[in-house]
């Protein structure tokens, strides 16, 4: 799925989603990453939902968003709650959703000036 092309004063948006791949700017992404308008974390680890751990969670507290998405891939999966209570507890809400609809509500908020973090799962 491709995705129009947003002013590039926003910061990193994402131009294409495929299952195995993420283009973001002129990057190419083939595993899992994090990424926020001002930087990309490219070496997130988890490869499936079920994968997901509090670490994984916590270095979104670093990036000081004011909002979360995490895409789970084709389908919408929910991790167990105490995995992600450092966000919640932080007062950082978090919305979990499949990885192509956070790729096209993350763009929507990069465009409306929000800091917003997206844990993308290919």
């Amino acid at each position: 799925m491709k995705f129009s092309l947003a002013d590039p004063g926003d910061g990193y948006t994402i131009h294409a989603y495929s299952s195995t791949e993420l283009v973001v700017g002129e990057q190419h992404f083939h595993s899992s990453i994090i990424l926020v308008p001002d930087h990309i974390i490219s070496d997130w680890s988890p490869r499936t939902p079920d994968e997901l751990q509090t670490a994984d969670f916590e270095i979104l507290l670093g990036l000081n968003p004011d909002l979360a998405l995490l895409g789970t891939g084709a389908r919408q999966q929910f991790p167990p709650h105490p995995t992600y209570r450092c966000l919640t507890g932080a007062g950082i809400g978090l919305e979990i959703m499949t990885t192509a609809a956070a790729c096209r509500t993350y763009n929507i908020l990069v465009s409306e000036g929000r800091r917003v973090a997206a844990a993308l799962i290919l």
